[in-house]
């Protein structure tokens, strides 16, 4: 089995993804990692050449390479649930959490939030691709683990471990 962490950037990801595999034995794949070796270019760089629908494709067909993976704890960038294909890939190989962050801690976290390659950055505001995700990525959560920016990461991935793995005890 896999996991999938899902949400805006700055909702910790990555730093809950490598701590949850490192508790898991599991391997840690970052997505934008994918993203960064493949084209040889930063993410904002990526963006600003090619556009918010390059950037978007460029995810999904790193996503849809990831066919024989198991025993992986999965980071997508949070433009990953723009792609239907993309998502409905991850469904099938793993579970889902959706890490939902309170919009003021991921403010705080992204002070130079446009150069951070943020697809949708260039004609909406944080607040408005906040909004606007929040409900893609309740469609697509198996589960939701709510977020005000004050937990330990330790507890957060017992309570991952706990949705993904106890559901049925």
């Amino acid at each position: 089995m896999n996991i999938t962490l899902i949400g805006m950037a700055g909702a910790g990801k990555s730093t809950i993804g490598r701590a949850l595999a490192k508790r898991l034995g599991y391997t840690f794949i970052d997505v934008d990692h994918l993203i960064r070796e493949k084209t040889g270019m930063p993410l904002q760089t990526l963006i600003d050449k090619e556009g918010d629908l390059a950037f978007i494709r460029f995810e999904e067909e790193a996503i849809l390479r990831l066919e024989q993976v198991d025993r992986s704890v999965i980071s997508p960038g949070g433009s990953v649930i723009y792609s239907e294909k993309a998502m409905t890939h991850l469904k099938t190989i793993s579970k889902i959490i959706f890490l939902d962050t309170a919009f003021r801690s991921i403010a705080k976290r992204l002070p130079n939030a446009r150069k951070r390659g943020i697809v949708g950055l260039r004609d909406r505001s944080l607040k408005e691709l906040f909004e606007e995700r929040m409900v893609l990525y309740q469609k697509y959560a198996d589960f939701s683990i709510k977020l005000n920016g004050k937990e330990n990461i330790q507890e957060i991935t017992e309570k991952i471990i706990e949705l993904c793995f106890e559901e049925n005890t």
